[in-house]
């Protein structure tokens, strides 16, 4: 026990910030895939197609940060509802680490999902 408290009573909540940080950068780039999308369709394509609730303020600077790494483009375009948006699409080299990360994380939920097998057993 650490603190009256059992020992990694707090573990599961950090376990899971931590899997799904992990997995946010692939989260984007594969939201990308089709094609170009402004901040907020960015943040609506997680939510709608992973149930990933993501904030702005966790989202953008990533997006920045993958912009520095040159995996992630981005233009401002005008809008016709107002104030001009920022789109962001993949780049040739953003592409290609999207497809490496989706085969890392295929091969390592495949893994897991055989040493979890057993557990589904006794919901």
């Amino acid at each position: 026990m650490t603190h009256g408290r059992p020992v990694g009573s707090e573990a599961p909540d950090k376990w899971e910030v931590q899997l799904r940080k992990g997995g946010l950068e692939l989260a984007i780039l594969a939201s990308l895939w089709t094609g170009r999308l402004y901040g907020l369709e960015i943040l609506r394509r997680l939510e709608s197609d992973s149930e990933l609730i993501v904030s702005e303020g966790t989202v953008y600077p990533l997006l920045n940060r993958l912009k520095t790494m040159g995996l992630v483009d981005s233009e401002w375009v005008e809008s016709d509802a107002g104030h001009p948006r920022k789109y962001y699409s993949l780049t040739p080299m953003g592409r290609e680490r999207a497809q490496e990360m989706f085969r890392v994380w295929t091969r390592f939920s495949s893994s897991i999902g055989k040493l979890l097998a057993p557990l589904e057993k006794e919901k």
